[in-house]
């Protein structure tokens, strides 16, 4: 038996495919983030570009290009009505 490829990463230069703004997504410990969403596979891994981490207290930490595992993932929502 043969293993199957790796699931490619499908990228948009768009903040959210075919949606104006940024995704917010909302990952497990508690933890916020929003950026540019750049790509994502079918296991719902996603690369987040200019990427802000919205702490505690309202302080944003830019943290820039970032993979986020989909099993880490609670939440994604667009911030524009779509």
């Amino acid at each position: 038996h043969t293993c199957p490829p790796p699931p490619k990463l499908q990228f948009w230069g768009l903040p959210f495919p075919n949606t104006p703004g940024f995704p917010a997504v909302k990952l497990n410990g508690g933890r916020h983030v929003q950026g540019l969403l750049r790509g994502f596979d079918p296991f719902m891994n996603l690369v987040i570009d200019e990427c802000v981490e919205m702490a505690p207290g309202g302080q944003q930490n830019n943290i820039g290009m970032v993979v986020i595992r989909g099993n880490s993932i609670i939440m994604l929502e667009a911030l524009e009505r779509v």
